[in-house]
């Protein structure tokens, strides 16, 4: 039967390649997937033969193989994730904006002094991460103004990386706090107030259309929860040995000397404490995404997280290739060049030990995600014979 339009709450209860399935008030329709939910593309009264026409008609426009049976939370999220649903209004904008206005802040402070002298700008190990923070916020903006679906993944995505990155900004104001004040720069100060303005927009468009509550795991879930959980705990273990390793030649007496840097524990307390909140921050928004349903927008909200970790990496990699001053280690350039003084950089296992876990969070995060639905195990043309509600199937 051809559409017309019809008014009245969807339920989306299977999803193919190209159209879902569900039910409307008083028929059952099939709607193109992601699209507007207000007028489906065929339709069938809400009795035992329409079902089996709407079913068979599914499955003879889908590969069967594509077809997934929603779970009750991920089809009322489906159901309530229609484009044509509002972007949050006035509301919306408003989170938008702060988001936007955290950026544009953020991006700003990458050009004044940051911390003792030197602009983020002129660091690329430490403008890396930075950028990639606030490239994040950006796209959580943009997703939030696009509403239905994509503002609650938008909104996740943005809490994530603001909670796990909290505690690097806080290290990052421990360190002036313990040299005190004259090294702090109006970098700093403004990238904290963009990253507090980022954060008040990702939390308010996160409570402007909240998500599924977390729910029961069994089987297959629970495992995947349990191995994302275990590596983000290994993930945040790993932060906080020695990453950085260094070689130093001395020619005048044929010697080297091999030196660490970087344990989180060897440092002031301030920069300790925000160390520690990166950590326990890791591991707790990993394991609420593990548990978040739909299982996509536990993905944002993990990808949320996880982003920070790999700007983390690439931060080291690239400092692999900066010089080292042997000032670092108590050398005047006068005194190091009488000395023959060369140093050369590396990693230390621990960093790598890390990047296993991120890529395994990675891995697990996209199998996670690819294996949330299952195929529905029922023949191609013949209706199942339970339908979540509204009628009785076709037998």
């Amino acid at each position: 039967m051809a559409a017309g339009t019809v008014p009245g709450n969807v339920a989306i209860w299977y999803r193919g390649a190209s159209y879902e399935l569900g039910r409307g008030q008083g028929f059952y329709g099939i709607w193109a997937a992601g699209g507007p939910r207000t007028q489906p593309i065929e339709w069938w009264p809400e009795t035992p033969e329409g079902w089996h026409g709407a079913w068979s008609r599914f499955t003879s426009i889908q590969p069967p193989a594509s077809i997934v049976r929603l779970s009750q939370s991920d089809a009322r999220a489906a159901s309530a994730s229609s484009p044509d649903a509002p972007a949050g209004g006035r509301r919306g904008v408003i989170a938008a904006s702060l988001l936007a206005a955290g950026v544009v802040i953020g991006v700003i402070g990458l050009f004044p002094d940051y911390l003792g002298g030197a602009s983020l700008a002129a660091q690329p190990a430490d403008l890396i991460p930075h950028v990639l923070y606030f490239a994040v916020w950006a796209a959580s903006a943009a997703l939030i103004l696009l509403g239905g679906a994509r503002l609650r993944a938008g909104a996740l995505l943005g809490i994530g990386t603001s909670i796990v990155t909290l505690g690097l900004f806080l290290a990052d104001a421990g360190t002036a706090i313990a040299a005190g004040a004259h090294v702090l720069g109006a970098g700093l100060v403004l990238g904290l107030i963009g990253w507090l303005l980022c954060a008040a927009g990702s939390a308010l468009a996160v409570r402007l259309r909240p998500a599924a509550a977390p729910g029961p795991l069994r089987g297959r879930r629970a495992g995947f929860a349990a191995a994302l959980t275990v590596a983000a705990i290994g993930a945040a273990a790993a932060f906080a040995p020695s990453w950085d390793s260094y070689t130093l030649h001395f020619a005048a007496t044929g010697s080297t000397q091999s030196v660490t840097a970087g344990n989180a524990f060897a440092n002031p307390a301030p920069v300790i404490a925000g160390d520690v909140i990166v950590m326990v921050a890791l591991v707790a928004v990993v394991a609420a995404a593990a548990l978040w349903r739909p299982v996509r927008l536990g993905a944002a909200l993990l990808a949320g997280a996880v982003i920070p970790l790999v700007a983390q990496a690439i931060s080291a990699l690239v400092q692999l290739g900066e010089a080292v001053s042997p000032l670092l280690f108590g050398f005047s350039p006068i005194r190091a060049a009488q000395l023959g003084l060369t140093i050369s950089s590396g990693v230390t296992p621990a960093f790598w030990i890390y990047c296993a876990f991120v890529a395994a969070l990675i891995a697990l995060g996209g199998a996670w995600l690819l294996m949330a639905e299952r195929p529905v195990s029922s023949r191609p043309g013949v209706a199942p014979g339970w339908i979540p509600r509204g009628g009785t199937a076709a037998r």
